[in-house]
């Protein structure tokens, strides 16, 4: 094939296709400036950054290959597509618009993303701001397409939780972010032992090492929205390592009407009815959690 004919094969390709093929050899500090390192995940780094090829400020998010590669190892057989493989097939106002991803020079996996200004869930949380109040059942509707989004495209998240959020400067929406431990939809990636997630949100078949599958972003899902309509969690904390999660099918949660009485009554069921120990007792998809709570108009009766 020659260079003419190579450039316009390129050149039919359309933005969307293009944008699925992993990019080489990038050097990061050729290719980006950075303008400022972000809140960072425990096995990467996180920059806003100019895209001189673009001329755009961007996220970065630049993997550790010490500490991804446990994880990676454990699907390589079942060539398990990597994290920007799976970022770019999920599309939708609530997740995270995610351009390219690649390799850079030395050998490091690198995500570019749309940057996205505003707060971390949890970090509304943390502070108990008041900018929360009248928008709780606006943000969880959109949590929950947002995670219908991913099952839709084929894949279970499996670290949904407040951190994994990021709220607009007016609370009016967020988007989900971070797929770095998200999997296919798969029975062969279903097996038990893969005990990855955060602990405090972690479904109790995943700390069990039970099978699993896309209830676990339900489960997950449910924790996250509790403590978005009460600033609390639904068990006590007295540990944040993945002992938290063993009392996830030992005690039993709060009910979300004792922090807040005046909530919704059929949000507050819906919520309840994802933390169920069960897999089998909560909703079965996200659409009808979304079914469940399409009436509700405001937080609080």
């Amino acid at each position: 094939m020659g260079l003419l004919d190579k450039f316009k094969r390129r050149s039919a390709e359309s933005p969307a296709e293009s944008k699925k093929k992993p990019r080489k050899k990038v050097n990061v500090s050729k290719r980006f400036e950075l303008m400022r390192r972000g809140v960072s995940g425990t096995m990467s780094q996180f920059f806003m950054a100019k895209d001189r090829d673009s001329d755009k400020v961007i996220g970065l998010k630049v993997a550790d290959s010490e500490k991804t590669a446990p994880f990676e190892d454990r699907f390589r057989e079942l060539k398990k597509p990597p994290e920007g493989r799976i970022a770019v097939e999920i599309e939708h106002p609530n997740v995270v618009t995610t351009y390219e991803y690649g390799t850079t020079t030395d050998g490091k996996s690198y995500v570019v993303m749309e940057y996205i200004k505003g707060k971390g869930l949890h970090k509304l949380l943390y502070d108990r701001e008041s900018i929360l109040e009248g928008r709780r059942v606006k943000l969880v509707r959109q949590m929950a397409e947002s995670i219908r989004a991913v099952h839709r495209a084929g894949f279970v998240h499996r670290d949904i939780c407040p951190r994994n959020f990021i709220c607009a400067p007016d609370c009016e929406s967020l988007k989900l972010i971070d797929f770095g431990l998200t999997l296919p939809d798969q029975e062969v990636y279903h097996q038990p032992g893969n005990r990855t997630g955060t602990p405090l949100y972690m479904a109790p078949e995943i700390i069990r090492r039970r099978h699993t599958d896309h209830r676990v972003d339900i489960f997950a899902f449910g924790v996250t929205a509790y403590q978005t309509c009460t600033y609390e969690l639904p068990w006590p904390v007295t540990d944040t390592t993945g002992l938290a999660a063993l009392s996830h099918d030992t005690q039993k949660p709060e009910d979300i009407l004792y922090y807040r009485p005046r909530l919704n009554k059929k949000l507050a069921a819906a919520i309840m009815k994802c933390i169920e120990a069960n897999p089998k007792d909560r909703f079965r998809t996200m659409d009808d959690f979304l079914s469940e709570i399409k009436d509700c108009d405001s937080d609080d009766e």
